[in-house]
C-alpha cells in the first residue's frame, strides 16, 4: 500500500494542487478543510505525513499540532505557512512538527522532496525502535494478562510512568517478569525514546560491576587501557535497570547511594564529578530487610531504594493470565522451532491452571518449549508435560510422549502403541534417545526437557550405551 498523505488547508486550489502533485508521484492523498476535519481523518486514516496549513478557520496550527499528535503520533507533520508566518513555524518544529514549506509556487515544487524526506525519516525512526526492542519478541510496555492482580500492577506502572525521576524498587519471585515491569515502567515514560539498559548485580565481581556501572579512566587498573564509559554515562537520559540489587557488594553501595542522592559519580580512577539524568529501576527476589539485619545490605540505601516499591505477583495468582502466556510462547517459539502448533490440549490447559508454578513464568516458558518439541500434533497434551505436571492430571509420570520411534529393523512403528512398550527399562532407554535426537544430541537441553541433572543424564546415556 502506497504512503498516505494527509493534506489540511481551507483554500480548495491549494488542496487540489498538492493532491495532484502527490498521486502523480504514486501517494495516496486525502484532503481536509479544516482543523477538526484534520484530526478526524488523522485518527481514522493514520497518514504517514500530514501537510497542514498554520491559519485554518476553525482553530490555530499550532493547536490543532497538538491534537493530531494526540491521536496520531506517529505522523511526520509538514507545516504550510504564509510569508511572514516563519517564526511560527519553527515554533511548530519546536513542538514537534517535522519540517515547513512557505505556500508560494517556488516552494510548492519541492514539496516531493519533502514529503520523501519526512518519510525516509519516518522510517528511520521506525527501524530504529524495532530494532531496539526487536530482542523482547513483544511491543515495549506490554505486560501481558488481564487477571485483577495484572490490572493492579499496570494501574501502578502507568502511576510511575508518569513520574520519571523517582527511584523505583521492583519485588517479586525469581522468574515472575521483574525485569518486564522495569522494562514497561520506562517505555510507558517520557524516557521511552532514550537508552534502556540493564545489569545483573548478582555473579559479579566487585571490581567488574564497579567498571561496568560507573567505567574506569585509562590505567586506572593494570587491565585499564583505554577509558570506559560506564552504563551511568551511556544510559544518560534512560533508565538503568539493576537486578538482583541484593547481591551489590557493600564496598560499592555508597557510591551507587550518591548516584541516586546527587545523580553525580566518578568513573574508576577518575577524579572529576559526571552529572547524569537518570532513571534508577531495582529489583530484588531476597527480603532486603533480612540483609539489613545480617548488615549485608546498607540501610539507608535501602530506604532510598524504597521510595516505591512495586510488587510483581507470582505466576500461580494470575488466574487465566496463565493460559494467556502460554499461548503466546507457542506463537514465540513457532517460527524458532518450525512448528505449527495451536496451543495445549483442553486437559493439559487444566493441568497448567492445576499447578503451583515455582518457577513462575520462566517455568512456563520452559514447559512450553519442552512441549512443543515433543509435540507431534497441532495441540500439546498432557503427555508432552512434564512428570510432576501429569502427575496432577492422574497420568503415570513416566508416560512418554507419541513420539515416532524405530523397530528392530530400523523402520517407524505406529508410535508407542501399548504392545511395542516392552519393559519399563526399555522404554526409558527409547524415551532418552528420542529426545536426544530431538534436539540434535544436546544433552543439557534434553536433561531440561525430561526434568533431570546432566549428570544422571550422563550416567544414564552410559547405562545404556547411547553416547
Amino acid at each position: 500500500m502506497p504512503p498516505t498523505v494527509l493534506i489540511v488547508d481551507d483554500q480548495l486550489t491549494i488542496r487540489k494542487s498538492l493532491r495532484h502533485l502527490l498521486e502523480r508521484k504514486g501517494y495516496r492523498a486525502l484532503e481536509a478543510d479544516s482543523g477538526a476535519a484534520a484530526v478526524q481523518a488523522a485518527q481514522a486514516e493514520e497518514p504517514e505525513v500530514i501537510l497542514l496549513d498554520l491559519k485554518l478557520p476553525d482553530g490555530d496550527g499550532l493547536e490543532v499540532l497538538e491534537r493530531i499528535q494526540g491521536v496520531c503520533p506517529e505522523a511526520a507533520v509538514i507545516l504550510l505557512t504564509g510569508h511572514g508566518s516563519v517564526e511560527t513555524a519553527v515554533t511548530a518544529i519546536k513542538k514537534g512538527a517535522e519540517d515547513f514549506l512557505e505556500k508560494d509556487p517556488r516552494s510548492l515544487e519541492v514539496t516531493e522532496v519533502r514529503v520523501e524526506k519526512a518519510l525516509e525519516m519516518l522510517k528511520l525512526r521506525r527501524e530504529n525502535r524495532y530494532y531496539r526492542h526487536q530482542v523482547h519478541g513483544r511491543a515495549p510496555g506490554q505486560i501481558p494478562g488481564t487477571s485483577p492482580v495484572i490490572r493492579e500492577l499496570h494501574a501502578m506502572v502507568d502511576l510511575l510512568a508518569k513520574a520519571p525521576q523517582t527511584t523505583v524498587l521492583i519485588q517479586g519471585e525469581s522468574g515472575s517478569g521483574k525485569e518486564l515491569v522495569a522494562r514497561a515502567i520506562h517505555y510507558r515514560s517520557a524516557r521511552t525514546d532514550k537508552p534502556f539498559l540493564e545489569i545483573n548485580c548478582a555473579g559479579l565481581s566487585e571490581h567488574l560491576l564497579e567498571s561496568e556501572v560507573f567505567g574506569h579512566e585509562r590505567g586506572a587498573f593494570t587491565d585499564a587501557k583505554a577509558l570506559k564509559r560506564g552504563l551511568l554515562e551511556i544510559a544518560d537520559g534512560g533508565t538503568l535497570f539493576l537486578d538482583e540489587i541484593g547481591d551489590m557488594p557493600l564496598p560499592i553501595q555508597p557510591k551507587f547511594l550518591r548516584v541516586l542522592e546527587n545523580k553525580t559519580f566518578r568513573r574508576v580512577g577518575g577524579t572529576r564529578d559526571i552529572s547524569v539524568d537518570v532513571r534508577v529501576i531495582t529489583a530484588s527476589n531476597k527480603d532486603l530487610a533480612k540483609l539489613l539485619e545480617k548488615q549485608a545490605f546498607r540501610e539507608d540505601l535501602f530506604y532510598r531504594l524504597k521510595v516505591m516499591p512495586v510488587t510483581v505477583p507470582p505466576l500461580r495468582e494470575r488466574g487465566n493470565d496463565i493460559l494467556v502466556l502460554a499461548d503466546l510462547f507457542v506463537q514465540e517459539l513457532n517460527p524458532t522451532l518450525k512448528k505449527r502448533i495451536r496451543g495445549f490440549s483442553p486437559e493439559a490447559q487444566q493441568v497448567l491452571l492445576s499447578y503451583s508454578w515455582p518457577g513462575n513464568v520462566r517455568e512456563l516458558r520452559n514447559v512450553t518449549e519442552r512441549g512443543m518439541i515433543l509435540c507431534q500434533g497441532e495441540t500439546i497434551p498432557v503427555a508432552c508435560l512434564p512428570a510432576e505436571l501429569q502427575q496432577l492430571a492422574g497420568a503415570m509420570p513416566a508416560s512418554p510422549p507419541p513420539l515416532a520411534a524405530k523397530g528392530p529393523a530400523g523402520a517407524p512403528d505406529a508410535g508407542w502403541s501399548l504392545g511395542a512398550l516392552g519393559t519399563l527399562e526399555e522404554m526409558e532407554q527409547r524415551y532418552i534417545r528420542e529426545i536426544l535426537a530431538s534436539v540434535s544430541g544436546n544433552r543439557s537441553q534434553a536433561a531440561r526437557l525430561l526434568g533431570i541433572s546432566r549428570s544422571t543424564l550422563q550416567d544414564k546415556i552410559r547405562r545404556y550405551g547411547l553416547s
